[in-house]
């Protein structure tokens, strides 16, 4: 059996309601793709801790988790993820990527413009709905 690992997702809003977005650089998995970020929960973390790390270490922003959004398993192949979505607000601090090549700041009925990667479509076509 595969082994699942538990990943956390930011759905960051600014003060306008537009969602940050951004796309995975060469030499990672799903590289081109777009995503909500986030990263992998470590040992006795809660995602919204891991989300204000991840935040903090790969993009140099504060964010404050504020609810749960959904979950969404997916199975890549090699290794299958569960993706944990929560709404966040942005805080403070200039964006700078570090395992992203591009971000953006994006309305929600423009999501459906990009192409995801798989464990976050769900989310995008929920999003979508509500725009």
């Amino acid at each position: 059996m595969k082994r699942m690992i538990e990943v956390a997702a930011a759905i960051i809003e600014n003060e306008q309601g537009q969602i940050l977005i951004a796309r995975r650089r060469n030499g990672k998995s799903q590289a081109g793709m777009w995503e909500f970020p986030g990263g992998k929960i470590e040992t006795d973390e809660t995602p919204e801790a891991c989300l204000i790390r991840e935040l903090r270490e790969e993009m140099g922003i504060k964010i404050e988790p504020y609810a749960w959004f959904g979950d969404n398993e997916h199975d890549y192949g090699t290794v299958r993820i569960k993706l944990i979505a929560y709404l966040a607000k942005y805080s403070h601090g200039e964006i700078r990527l570090v395992d992203h090549d591009e971000y953006r700041w994006t309305n929600r009925e423009e999501l459906g413009e990009y192409e995801w990667a798989p464990a976050d479509v769900p989310f995008v076509v929920q999003l979508s709905e509500k725009s």
